[in-house]
């Protein structure tokens, strides 16, 4: 029996994914009802982090961490390519 007790790892894992999706719920909340375009791009992007996050929890609870370590690095490309975008539209747009 680990140090946790009854809770084993894999158990650990999905609890703390699940928590995970919660704050991200958080997060949506400030993406539609934010006071501005930047407090959106950054929720966005936090949004983005805790996907990665989960994407690696979901990699550990598998056993498959390097097929899902390649597809986290990908999304986290995608997602900074993607704020980086973003902040670059507004700021033509005159919104920042």
């Amino acid at each position: 029996m680990d140090h946790l007790g009854d809770l084993s790892m894999i158990d650990f894992f999905i609890w703390t994914s699940m928590a995970i999706l919660f704050l991200v719920l958080l997060c949506m909340y400030r993406v539609f009802r934010g006071p501005g375009a930047i407090n959106r791009i950054v929720a966005i992007n936090v949004v983005g982090t805790k996907t990665i996050a989960v994407i690696l929890f979901i990699g550990l609870i598998f056993e498959k961490i390097d097929f899902f370590t390649d597809i986290a690095l990908v999304y986290a490309l995608i997602n900074f390519i993607g704020v980086l975008a973003f902040s670059k539209y507004f700021e033509k747009r005159g919104v920042v």
